[in-house]
């Protein structure tokens, strides 16, 4: 069975990509996804990865690389956050540059926010912004605690 062109051609239809909302760091909100910012990073820590046990490797599997895990602590004019970056991403998460992350997540970890950018989602170098950062405003410092509302 053959098939000719994709199925928005064969409906006559076609895909229109929407443009990217742009929010700011103090619209975060817990267990939200698909953000698109642009920030500064204002630091860059290193993380030290955790080891793990080894497997045993067969011929056909490469060896496993240990990741590069680094929190930068990144913000808009309007607040700031922690935003963990992995492998490749810390290259591009140095202190002063600004990026904008396109498709970010915001994973809790030990009941507070952070920012993250995963395989769906993209980190890219942009001209230095203009604004200042306002560091007095940090959503990692809210500590947030779940609550199930259950019959009373």
């Amino acid at each position: 069975m053959a098939t000719t062109g994709t199925a928005a051609v064969a409906t006559g239809t076609s895909t229109v990509k929407r443009k990217p909302v742009f929010v700011k760091v103090e619209q975060l909100k817990p267990g939200t996804t698909g953000h698109t910012l642009t920030v500064k990073v204002i630091e860059a820590n290193i993380v030290v990865p955790v080891t793990r046990k080894t497997r045993p490797t067969s011929s056909l599997s490469r060896p496993s690389q240990p990741s590069r895990i680094v929190e930068c602590l990144i913000g808009d004019e309007t607040g700031c956050i922690l935003f963990t970056a992995r492998n490749d991403q810390v290259d591009l998460m140095k202190p002063g540059a600004t990026v904008i992350l396109r498709n970010s997540r915001i994973d809790m970890f030990k009941g507070t926010m952070r920012l993250g950018v995963d395989k769906w989602g993209r980190i890219e170098a942009t001209e230095p912004a203009s604004f200042a950062v306002k560091e007095d405003n940090n959503l990692s410092l809210v500590e947030y605690e779940l609550i199930n509302v259950g019959d009373q």
